[in-house]
């Protein structure tokens, strides 16, 4: 096979893995392909958390399995060497007596960390790695970021218009962006384990934050709210989908905290630090509980509150073919830059349209 080839093959593993988005977490998001003479003979991919790996699936289709002796597996991230939900996939290849695998990236996850490969490879079998490694990195960047970090992956979206304003200056917000844009919010919300929002912003917008446009998981709804002051009737402690509330250790002792529980919210406290709570905290009581991704729906405080944390890894803004004028509110509260040098860097990644909006994806430079 040649690097072109290889290349080919490997992106069609990232296709299949993409049908396991907002399904698999907190497992990665993995394809699998079976190549014999150059033609694919078997494909699968990773179809739900705890259901059998891509490896399987793609080696279970192919029909004529004396193939597999001649054959290359392709696979976006390194082969599993441990028993967890499911047994090893090394083992399988090895059993299946395939000559050569082809790997996007390795594993992050200690228990796989490279052992997947060097086992193949301590049974003769031809490994190839790296195969668009950056593409098969940026696919599971937030299975990445939980093995290596230790905390989800945050995104901020915000929708603005061109002059960066998030709402008029009398408060209104509905709608800067069109409905193909709104949809692309949806389809988002659908691929992240959970979404934060702000008690304010649940006030001002009467947030349900549930996937409606398009077909998709709801995500976990984690609202903050320092002092517990939200409404129990509000719309986001409705059962359409799991909520899970933070508050400031000092308001424990609340009943209304009973009264949330009643509800079926799960009520969280953290501390606070000068009138706000502490974000970092926030993250990683979720991350024990095995969110490995979460996008930021706040207003302008929380996503400024969550950049001068350091906490933000990527941003989506759509932005709106509009202007507000300069009363308006903007899309950040201060965040503390008062040199040029001191701004936050970001990272563009191609832009995108959405009926007429724009959509930057954008990444904070380390």
């Amino acid at each position: 096979m040649t690097q072109h080839d290889d290349s080919h093959f490997m992106r069609r593993c990232i296709e299949l893995a993409l049908k396991g988005g907002g399904r698999v977490s907190p497992n990665p998001m993995v394809g699998s392909v079976v190549v014999h003479n150059g033609a694919i003979i078997g494909e699968g991919c990773h179809e739900s958390f705890g259901g059998p790996h891509a490896e399987v699936h793609a080696i279970a289709s192919v029909a004529d399995q004396s193939l597999l002796q001649h054959a290359t597996l392709y696979v976006n991230l390194e082969p599993c060497s441990h028993f967890g939900k499911t047994p090893p996939c090394s083992d399988l290849i090895l059993e299946k007596g395939i000559s050569r695998v082809v790997i996007g990236c390795r594993d992050p996850n200690p228990a796989v960390a490279g052992q997947g490969a060097t086992r193949l490879l301590a049974a003769g079998i031809e490994v190839t790695e790296g195969v668009l490694e950056a593409e098969c990195k940026k696919l599971n960047e937030a299975f990445l970021k939980s093995h290596t970090a230790g905390l989800p992956l945050v995104a901020l979206k915000i929708a603005q218009t061109l002059d960066a304003k998030i709402a008029t200056s009398l408060g209104a917000s509905r709608w800067i962006t069109g409905q193909e844009a709104r949809g692309e919010v949806h389809r988002l919300r659908s691929l992240y384990d959970a979404v934060i929002i702000g008690e304010a912003t649940v006030r001002a917008d009467d947030a349900l934050l549930t996937v409606r446009h398009c077909a998709g998981r709801n995500p976990l709804r984690v609202v903050l709210d320092r002092q517990l002051r939200l409404p129990l009737d509000t719309r986001i402690f409705g059962a359409e989908a799991s909520t899970t509330l933070f508050a400031s250790s000092s308001w424990s002792g609340l009943p209304k905290v009973a009264l949330l529980q009643q509800r079926g919210v799960t009520v969280l406290f953290v501390d606070e630090h000068a009138g706000e709570l502490d974000l970092r905290q926030v993250l990683l009581e979720l991350h024990k509980r095995q969110i490995l991704s979460v996008m930021v729906e706040g207003g302008s405080r929380l996503s400024a509150s969550f950049i001068r944390a350091q906490l933000v890894d990527k941003l989506y803004m759509f932005i709106a073919p509009k202007l507000f004028g300069g009363d308006a509110l903007s899309a950040f509260a201060p965040l503390d830059v008062t040199m040029p040098d001191q701004a936050v860097k970001l990272h563009f990644e191609q832009p995108r349209f959405f009926g007429h909006d724009l959509l930057l994806e954008a990444y904070v430079e380390a």
